[in-house]
């Protein structure tokens, strides 16, 4: 399998040789998960903690829901759930962090408190400055796709072909970060499972993922506990951890390399026996790396 350099900074990390896992801390009173109970900033780190010993990669901080129907919160706000974490977490791991914001007074804030990342569901549209701020701090970037916004997403989403129309989006936003100076190294891509989508589109997306790493960026997909899940075993949230798997292992094969996920130690151990058979009849396939490793 080709590596895939992602760059955060001055370091360059390869992607492919097996998944890396992003785990999902979220500091909100409203999660669809209902995992939002980490407002306590010292339970936040100490779960972001427990995220990289189960084996995430990168830890990805949200201090606003996004679930559907869910309403924006000042930049205020955000900022008193997730800059206390991010300061905590940075102290104690050498985990890249990433936070989940739109707003470029956070993410300014945020990365002068030691994250890595932006994670951006709204792909710039929202506040198209935090391309230059991310350019110049030499952050990664996430580029996702949504239909709409929270509140509104899941109003009739409508496409004709789903695979072909996130990725011309994909690749616009692409094009678009670069102009601003954002490498693209830098960028990381998210066909957005659950955003604006029906079922039948999320479903056709992480069967189509292939086309999605076609733009030759890291492919992050998170179906952890969504509700197309729900859907397929009638099960709430809290009970779709075999379905996630399950959506995790698929979305590997498929082409993601990148896992967003709140198990993440269920899900390692099940992407670890996948990478296995897949690489079992390789004698050339490298050794497996527990943690993220970087090249300069």
């Amino acid at each position: 399998m080709t590596d895939i350099l992602f760059r955060v900074g001055s370091r360059a990390f390869p992607l492919g040789r097996r998944a890396w896992l992003m785990g999902i801390l979220n500091v909100t009173p409203d999660s669809f998960s209902e995992d939002g109970f980490y407002l306590d900033p010292e339970r936040a780190v100490e779960h972001g903690l427990a995220l990289v010993e189960d084996g995430a990669d990168i830890v990805d901080i949200g201090g606003e829901s996004t679930r559907p129907g869910s309403a924006p919160v000042p930049a205020e706000e955000e900022l008193r759930r997730v800059l206390p974490v991010v300061t905590g977490l940075r102290k104690r791991t050498a985990a890249l962090l990433s936070v989940d914001t739109s707003k470029t007074e956070v993410a300014e804030a945020v990365l002068d408190a030691g994250a890595d990342i932006i994670n951006d569901i709204s792909s710039f549209r929202l506040d198209p400055r935090i391309l230059t701020l991310a350019a110049r701090a030499r952050a990664g970037f996430v580029l996702m796709h949504m239909q709409g916004v929270p509140r509104t997403m899941q109003v009739q989403p409508r496409y004709t072909d789903v695979v072909a129309e996130v990725k011309a989006f994909l690749a616009e936003k692409i094009d678009v970060a670069e102009a601003y100076g954002v490498g693209r190294e830098s960028i990381i891509v998210d066909p957005g499972i659950g955003f604006g989508k029906r079922q039948q589109d999320n479903l056709a997306l992480l069967a189509g993922l292939g086309a999605l790493a076609g733009l030759g960026r890291p492919v992050l997909v998170g179906v952890s506990r969504k509700s197309f899940i729900g859907k397929i075993l009638d099960a709430p949230p809290a009970d779709r951890l075999e379905g996630t798997i399950a959506a995790a292992v698929m979305s590997l094969v498929n082409g993601a390399s990148m896992l967003r996920v709140h198990d993440v130690k269920a899900v390692k151990r099940a992407v670890r026996v996948a990478e296995a058979i897949r690489d079992g009849g390789n004698p050339e396939a490298p050794p497996r790396e527990e943690k993220a490793g970087y090249v300069h």
